[in-house]
């Protein structure tokens, strides 16, 4: 869908600027922004390189680990379902905290092996799990209390004050939080919606037997 959304919008610039007589400017700022695209994805290698490499010094040092401790009372409240000593516990820990340092590059990959861990408890394996939704919910709108990369942005394309952002970004990402996870635990427990727990195909089997 995104690719014709891309394509959609590539043509209607080049009608526009040929019903306008203006299709070398359409050219030249295609071609000046592309350029512009490279610098600065260049410039966000040295503070992607930073971090990532800071929360590998945190996971090598047992940082990740005692993290996971602290946290293990909300993660217990967000995941009744999965045990407290899951790799999926910790996959999701570290995905939280790359979202927290606003490294959207680098919690991706830590979020499909987050989700790929979900999988392994789920044993419905075309629907997601209860678990899966809200940490789906988590990573689309978590928290970010530092976002590096608007940060890095803003930098490179010179702004004044970069960092004067940070407040606004996580009063938003906050507010966009606590909606999403209130959002998908209300909408497991709405009447006549199939839920897809983890133990559901057991508690079905039971039921079964009981009828039986």
């Amino acid at each position: 869908m995104l690719n014709y959304i891309w394509l959609a919008l590539m043509v209607i610039a080049l009608i526009v600027g040929a019903i306008n007589g203006r299709i070398e400017a359409v050219t030249k700022a295609a071609m000046d922004y592309a350029a512009t695209a490279v610098d600065i994805a260049l410039g966000l290698i040295g503070i992607m390189a930073l971090w990532l490499g800071i929360m590998k010094i945190a996971e090598k040092g047992g940082i990740i680990k005692m993290l996971s401790r602290v946290i293990r009372p909300v993660a217990k409240f967000l995941f009744p379902n999965i045990p407290s000593d899951h790799p999926a516990i910790g996959t999701m820990l570290m995905n939280i905290i790359a979202n927290w340092l606003g490294l959207g590059n680098a919690a991706t990959p830590l979020g499909l092996k987050a989700m790929d861990d979900l999988q392994s408890l789920n044993k419905s394996k075309d629907t997601a799990t209860n678990a899966m939704v809200v940490f789906l919910a988590l990573n689309t709108a978590s928290i970010t209390i530092i976002p590096m990369t608007v940060i890095a942005v803003r930098a490179k394309l010179g702004s004044a004050n970069p960092f004067e952002i940070i407040s606004t970004a996580v009063f938003a990402s906050t507010c966009a939080t606590i909606a999403a996870v209130i959002a998908a635990k209300l909408l497991q427990k709405l009447p006549g919606i199939r839920k897809s727990d983890p133990n559901r195909i057991d508690t079905e089997k039971e039921e079964g037997e009981k009828n039986a």
